[in-house]
C-alpha cells in the first residue's frame, strides 16, 4: 500500500464513530503501518532511555516541556511508578559522535500502541529524530490527547538537509538562531550554515583580530561564547554548525579594520547598500595567506564541525585588474584572467583549512579543475552546476531552487528534486557524491522580527524533500499536511504566525481595524527578484504591508481549492458555494471600512488601490457564483473584459501579489467554458 495511504488509515483504527484527523508527519516517514486504538497522553506520561547521555536526557526533558505546552497540561518530568512500563521507552544502542556527524546513523523505529511506545535507534542522533516522529503524532482525540497506535521504520534520503541563514545583512540576535534551531529539530534537519560575514557586516568576535568586529559589525556581533553555546544547542538537537566567512570577496566588511587585506585603495566602509562590490582580498601577498591561517585557526576552535564554508561566489576581479602589483603577480604566474586568480586563492585557502583540520566548502563559482580533492561545492546556479561537480570529482550540495528569501510557493520548492534534471544523467556512483541539499535565507530584506515567517513553514516542506523517499510527490498532502505543521511549530518557539497581528496591528496604530486583516490575509509578500533592492539599505525599516504580509496565504489557498470543487460539480458544492460567497461578501464590502482607515496613514496609503481591487474582486466573485447557480451563459464580451481585469489585478502593486484573484479566476474560467 502507498504511504500516503498508511498515514490516511490512521484516521479510521480505533477511533470510534467520528475519526480524528491523521497526524500531519511531515517528513512523512519512509515506512509507515496503522495500527488499532491510540495511546493516551495524559499527565501520567513519563518517558525513560536505556542509555543515560546528556544529549539523549537533555531531548527527553525538552519532549515532556513541548508536550505540556502542546496539550497544556502540567507534565512532570517524573519517572514510571514502581513496577510500571514508562509510556515512551527509548532504546538508544550507541551514544554516536561527541558531535553530529555527516553520514551517521540517523535511521529510528517507533512503535506506539495503546499501552505504551518503543522507540530504537543506533546513535542518539535517531533517538532524537524519532522524539520529534513521536510529538508530531500527539493530537486532541475523543478522549483527551493521545497518539495513535503505529509503527514507522525511518530514515533520511540525504545525510545532509540544512538551513543557511545570513546574519551579514540584517543582524539575527541569538535568541533569533536558537529558536530556528529547534524548529530545524522538528523537522529533522541536521545542518545549521551559518553565514557569518559579508559586505554589510562581521558578526563573530575574534580575540586575534579584534578590529574585525570593532570597524565592521556596527557594534552587532556574536561573542565566542555566544557562539559556543548556539554550537552546544545546535549538538543537543542534532544539528551540525557549519560556519562560513565570505571570502575573496563580498570581504568588505573585513577591510575597515584591516585595510591591508584588500586588493584595492581606501578608505573602507562596511556596505549599507546591496549588490556585488568591487573590493576583495588581494591573493597576491602572503600577508594576506598569514592573517587567513590565523583567523582559520581561532574559528576553528570555536566551530568542531570539519566542514568549513569559504563562500568564494560573485568575485568580479575589477579590483585585480586595477592593481598593478596584483597584475604583476598574475602575470608572473601566467594566470589569464580573474578566473585563475581566484582558482589559486582557492587553492591556498583549501591547504590552510587542511592544516586545521577542516574541509572546504564553496560556492559553485569556485569549482575548476585543480581546486584539490574533497572540496564540497554548493550550487546555487542550476542543477547543471551540481551534476558538473559532481562529474569532477567533488562532493555536492544543492541550494538552487531553495532560496526561501524569494519567497515562493512551498509547492515550488517541493518540486526541486536534487536528483533530477542534469543530475539524473549520472551513474549510481557519482550520484552518491550528491550529498543533499540547504535552503537559504539571505536577509537583504528580512530583521529578526520577519525573519521567521520568511523561513516557516515552507522550510518544512524542502525538508520532506530531502528526508522523504523521492516517489513522496504529492502536493495537495504536502499542503494539508504543512498547515497543520506550521501550526505544530508554534510549540517549538518559532515566531511566524505570532507576530503577524502585532505587524498588522502597528499600520493602524491604535484602531481595531479588521479591513486591514483581511487585506493581509488575501495577499502574498514578493520577496528578493520580484521586490528589488534598490534603494533599500541595511537602515531600512520593515514596517510595511508586504513585511507583515506571508509568502502564501493559507485562507485563499483553501478559497481555490473550494473554488476548484465548485467549479468541477456546483450541485454538489453547496458548502463550498457557501463558504465563497462569505469570503466574496466581506472582499467586496472590505474597501468601504478600509478606505478611513488609510487617510492620513503613510503606512496603509500605499495599499488604497490594491484594496478596492480586493473589494472588486469579491464583487466579481460573488456575480460568477450566481451565473454559475443559474447555469446561464455569461455573455463572451464581458467575460473577456474580466479576464482583463484579472490579469492587471495580478500585476503586483506595493511589492505584494493580490493572491484573492486565484479563486475568482478558477470561477471566470468555469463560467467561460460553459458559455462554450
Amino acid at each position: 500500500m502507498h504511504r500516503l495511504l498508511l498515514i490516511s488509515t490512521i484516521a479510521v483504527s480505533g477511533f470510534g464513530a467520528r475519526a480524528a484527523d491523521p497526524p500531519a508527519l511531515m517528513p512523512l516517514p519512509l515506512k509507515l503501518e496503522a495500527g488499532a486504538g491510540a495511546l493516551a497522553i495524559d499527565q501520567k506520561f513519563t518517558v525513560t532511555a536505556s542509555l543515560a547521555d546528556p544529549r539523549l536526557e537533555s531531548a527527553l526533558n525538552r519532549l515532556v516541556a513541548r508536550l505540556s505546552r502542546q496539550t497544556g497540561m502540567a507534565i512532570p518530568r517524573g519517572k514510571p511508578a514502581a513496577g510500571a512500563h514508562a509510556t515512551l521507552r527509548v532504546e538508544c544502542a550507541a551514544r554516536g559522535a561527541l558531535y553530529p556527524t555527516l553520514g551517521e546513523d540517523e535511521s529510528y523505529q517507533l512503535a506506539v500502541t495503546p499501552e505504551g511506545a518503543l522507540l530504537k535507534a543506533a546513535a542518539v542522533d535517531g533517538a532524537l529524530h524519532g522524539l520529534e516522529t513521536f510529538a508530531q503524532l500527539v493530537q486532541p482525540g475523543a478522549t483527551g490527547f493521545q497518539a495513535p497506535a503505529v509503527r514507522i521504520d525511518d530514515r533520511p534520503r540525504f545525510p545532509w538537509r540544512g538551513l543557511l541563514m545570513d546574519v551579514s545583512r540584517h543582524w539575527m540576535p541569538v535568541e533569533v538562531v536558537e529558536r530556528n534551531l529547534d524548529a530545524m529539530a522538528a523537522v529533522k534537519l541536521n545542518v545549521f550554515h551559518w553565514h557569518l560575514s559579508d559586505d554589510q557586516g562581521f558578526r563573530v568576535e575574534s580575540k586575534r583580530y579584534p578590529r574585525l568586529q570593532q570597524f565592521g559589525s556596527g557594534g552587532h556581533y556574536y561573542t565566542q561564547a555566544e557562539i559556543r553555546a548556539v554550537v552546544a544547542h545546535a549538538r543537543e538537537r542534532g544539528i551540525r554548525v557549519v560556519p562560513e566567512f565570505d571570502m575573496p570577496g563580498h570581504t568588505a566588511s573585513w577591510f575597515p579594520g584591516y585595510p591591508q587585506l584588500a586588493s584595492g585603495p581606501g578608505p573602507f566602509e562596511t556596505g549599507g547598500d546591496y549588490g556585488m562590490f568591487d573590493p576583495v582580498m588581494d591573493p597576491s601577498r602572503e600577508e594576506t595567506y598569514r592573517f587567513l591561517d590565523g583567523f582559520i585557526g581561532e574559528m576553528a576552535t570555536l566551530f568542531p564541525d570539519p566542514y568549513f564554508h569559504v563562500g568564494g561566489d560573485e568575485v568580479n576581479g575589477k579590483q585585480w585588474g586595477q592593481s598593478a602589483h596584483v597584475k604583476a603577480f598574475a602575470k608572473q604566474h601566467r594566470f589569464k584572467d580573474a578566473r585563475h586568480i581566484q582558482l589559486y586563492f582557492s587553492q591556498r585557502i583549501r591547504q590552510i583549512l587542511a592544516r586545521h583540520g577542516r574541509t572546504m566548502v564553496g560556492w559553485d563559482e569556485i569549482l575548476q579543475p585543480g581546486l584539490g580533492s574533497g572540496t564540497v561545492i554548493e550550487t546555487w546556479r542550476g542543477r547543471a552546476a551540481l551534476a558538473e561537480s559532481v562529474r569532477q570529482g567533488y562532493r555536492g550540495i544543492l541550494s538552487w531552487g531553495y532560496y526561501l528569501d524569494h519567497l515562493s510557493p512551498a509547492s515550488f520548492h517541493y518540486g526541486i528534486e536534487p536528483l533530477a534534471g542534469d543530475a539524473a544523467q549520472l551513474t549510481p556512483e557519482q550520484t552518491r557524491h550528491i550529498l543533499g541539499g540547504e535552503a537559504c535565507m539571505w536577509a537583504e530584506l528580512a530583521s529578526a522580527e520577519t525573519v521567521d515567517s520568511r523561513i516557516w513553514p515552507r522550510l518544512a516542506a524542502i525538508a520532506e524533500r530531502l528526508w522523504s523517499a523521492p516517489d513522496v510527490t504529492d502536493v495537495d498532502s504536502m499542503y494539508q499536511r504543512l498547515e497543520a505543521v506550521s501550526r505544530m511549530l508554534e510549540w517549538t518557539g518559532i515566531e511566524h504566525r505570532s507576530n503577524y497581528a502585532p505587524m498588522l496591528d502597528r499600520l493602524s496604530g491604535n484602531h481595531f481595524a479588521p479591513p486591514v486583516r483581511v487585506l493581509a490575509d488575501a495577499c502574498e509578500a514578493l520577496g528578493l527578484g520580484p521586490r528589488h533592492v534598490d534603494g533599500i539599505t541595511t537602515e531600512t525599516p520593515f514596517n510595511r504591508m508586504v513585511d507583515a504580509a506571508r509568502p502564501e496565504s493559507e485562507s485563499v489557498r483553501a478559497l481555490e481549492l473550494a473554488a476548484a470543487r465548485v467549479a468541477a460539480e456546483p450541485a454538489a458544492a453547496a458548502a463550498d458555494v457557501a463558504a465563497l460567497r462569505a469570503q466574496f461578501t466581506r472582499w467586496a464590502a472590505n474597501d468601504r471600512d478600509f478606505e478611513p482607515l488609510a487617510q492620513a496613514n503613510s503606512l496603509l496609503e500605499e495599499l488604497k488601490p490594491i484594496s478596492k481591487d480586493l473589494s472588486a474582486a469579491g464583487a466579481l466573485g460573488l456575480r460568477l457564483l450566481d451565473i454559475i447557480a443559474t447555469g446561464r451563459p455569461a455573455p463572451p464580451d464581458w467575460l473577456a473584459s474580466q479576464d482583463t481585469e484579472l490579469k492587471r489585478m495580478l500585476e503586483p502593486d506595493a511589492d505584494l501579489r493580490l493572491a484573492a484573484v486565484r479563486p475568482v479566476r478558477i470561477l471566470l474560467d468555469r463560467a467561460a467554458r460553459a458559455g462554450k
